[in-house]
């Protein structure tokens, strides 16, 4: 595995736990606090790094299936990090998120996993 690719798949990783720290905190308190909007927008940065070197790196076309499922979780992410700081400064951090937010994040989130999920896939059966 090439050098940068590597890294891409480590900062993917870190990625993943920044996200998983921001959604589930959010879903477990259904508050958008300062952990949720910083693990949130730090993941949505590693995850567009990631993205960036993995094209780079990739001998493929970007729109196999993977880079379809990659691109549109991360553009989910991206929106959830849009709708959650949006929610924050509309209504504060002691306001319950309300139920489509909430609800968007988890999927949006699952999304995410999936894509990640079969990513590791692929470059395991290389």
């Amino acid at each position: 595995m090439k050098p940068l690719a590597m890294f891409a798949a480590t900062v993917v990783t870190l990625a993943l736990i920044s996200y998983s720290i921001a959604i589930l905190t959010e879903q477990r308190k259904k508050l958008v606090i300062n952990r949720v909007l910083v693990f949130l927008t730090l993941g949505v940065v590693l995850d567009i790094s990631a993205t960036i070197m993995m094209i780079i790196v990739s001998e493929n076309s970007p729109f196999t299936i993977h880079g379809i499922l990659g691109y549109s979780s991360l553009t989910l992410m991206l929106i959830d990090a849009i709708l959650l700081w949006r929610f924050r400064i509309r209504n504060g951090a002691g306001e319950v998120v309300s139920r489509g937010v909430h609800l968007y994040s988890r999927i949006a989130y699952i999304w995410w996993v999936l894509a990640y999920i079969t990513g590791t896939l692929m470059v395991m059966m290389k």
